[in-house]
């Protein structure tokens, strides 16, 4: 028999109808994200389930897991919705879908870096309102890109992609990570290493935020943090939103402590703070950072090498629990 695969949301069609081809898939035709009673159904009857950022998996629902649900296939990068120690204890182990995404998530960080300084989203709505009295010298000024200094929190291949559009546009490339990059990297790029957070911030014209979601991320930038950056400074996230204190963020926007913000993530998504959206110099997107048809085809294929590798006996080559506990 094929194994059982249910699938939480809706994917692609290609990889749906290869799913169904390889194994006894259940799909979710109409997208609506499962509800607690729905996951909690599907993982006692799964033999490999495929959820997505969208599904909360905590410890107790994986402890009503039944005992044939071997592998959770996870669509997407981030695994942060999934608690790994809980699967590793019940003896789940948890695939997801990295390095197919990083260009695109990179090309959305620099729409956002341009965005905000040259106030395109501001520029767009006074456009459309018909309000627009023509060109001014004095109208719509922003600030150029050219010659600032971008710091990258997180140089992994989404930073690296970063800081490779950055320098096109003649930006100072500065990095925080837990350890330096490669030489070659650093050279290439021409960017300067800073171990300690708090010194680079002072210093930033635009931050971006491309590091995981993990342990030692959650709140990295908070309240204190942002407070060092000058409030000529630009923040972008492109992460997650629980990275960055949400509220501190939005309360320093209105009392212009920051210029401005470009976010694509949020802490409670899809809830975005009416603070944040009442506000002309922040951007805000519905987390579109990887959604390209071709980045969705490319997670959807990885996915089922993932099952098929586990399902004939192999490590899957993007196993997550317990390769990174």
């Amino acid at each position: 028999m094929k194994p059982k695969i249910i699938l939480s949301r809706k994917l692609p069609d290609s990889s749906e109808t290869r799913m169904r081809e390889l194994f006894d898939a259940e799909l979710n035709d109409d997208d609506t994200p499962f509800n607690r009673d729905q996951l909690t159904d599907a993982m006692r009857r799964a033999d490999v389930l495929v959820p997505t950022v969208t599904d909360r998996i905590d410890a107790d629902l994986i402890e009503l897991a039944g005992p044939q649900l071997k592998l959770i296939a996870s669509f997407g990068a981030g695994v942060d919705h999934i608690d790994l120690v809980a699967a590793k204890k019940k003896g789940i182990t948890v695939t997801n879908t990295p390095g197919v995404l990083s260009e695109d998530t990179a090309d959305v960080t620099m729409a956002l870096i341009l965005s905000v300084p040259r106030r395109l989203a501001e520029g767009d709505r006074l456009a459309k309102s018909g309000k627009w009295s023509g060109w001014s010298p004095t109208g719509m000024l922003g600030h150029r890109i050219n010659g600032k200094r971008l710091g990258i929190v997180g140089m992994g291949q989404i930073g690296q992609a970063v800081a490779r559009r950055a320098r096109g546009f003649g930006m100072s490339i500065h990095y925080h990570n837990r350890n330096p990059v490669l030489e070659a990297v650093e050279t290439e790029l021409e960017a300067t290493y800073w171990d300690d957070l708090s010194q680079m911030l002072r210093r930033m014209d635009i931050v971006s935020v491309n590091c995981p979601y993990t342990h030692a991320t959650k709140g990295l930038l908070s309240r204190e943090m942002l407070a060092l950056l000058p409030a000529h400074a630009y923040l972008v996230n492109t992460s997650r939103g629980g990275i960055v204190d949400q509220s501190a963020l939005g309360e320093m926007l209105a009392e212009g402590l920051l210029a401005g913000a470009g976010l694509d993530v949020y802490e409670d998504e899809p809830d975005i703070p009416k603070s944040l959206r009442q506000l002309d110099n922040v951007v805000l997107l519905p987390h579109i950072g990887s959604a390209t048809i071709e980045g969705r085809h490319a997670m959807g294929d990885k996915v089922i090498i993932n099952i098929q590798t586990f399902l004939d006996g192999h490590t899957p080559p993007d196993r997550v629990v317990p390769a990174m506990l």
